[in-house]
């Protein structure tokens, strides 16, 4: 279900790139972050509120490599604009689309992986 939102996702913002980079920027952020965590919550593990989505970051790159630096990229430009130094810091029509296409790259990634990560299961429940 996380990679069909993060699809969703993708798709909305793609759709405001030209009407409100902003907006489409930041959706394209989360789709991004709903791929790296499904890889996360497949083998049953999960970010806290005291890593958060730093944590999502560190733990995809040491555990699938630096093809998903691009989250990293991505999360710290969404910091800059949910919290701008300046009245001007908004995101341009141009680096919303390429965090689209950053996303859609990120959401191919997490497919492709998943079917080589094992299912978290409880002793028990096999």
């Amino acid at each position: 279900p996380l990679l069909a939102q993060a699809r969703r996702t993708t798709a909305t913002a793609a759709g405001l790139v030209q009407d409100d980079a902003y907006s489409a920027y930041v959706l394209a952020y989360d789709a991004a972050r709903f791929a790296c965590i499904s890889l996360l919550a497949q083998p049953g593990m999960r970010a806290t509120t005291s890593g958060g989505h730093y944590a999502v970051e560190r733990a995809v790159r040491a555990q699938f490599g630096t093809g998903f630096r691009p989250f990293a990229d991505l999360r710290r430009r969404r910091d800059e604009l949910e919290y701008p130094r300046l009245p001007a810091d908004t995101a341009t029509a141009d680096e919303a689309q390429q965090a689209v296409e950053a996303a859609e790259r990120l959401i191919s990634a997490a497919d492709a992986l998943r079917g080589k990560l094992a299912f978290f299961a409880q002793p028990g429940n096999p």
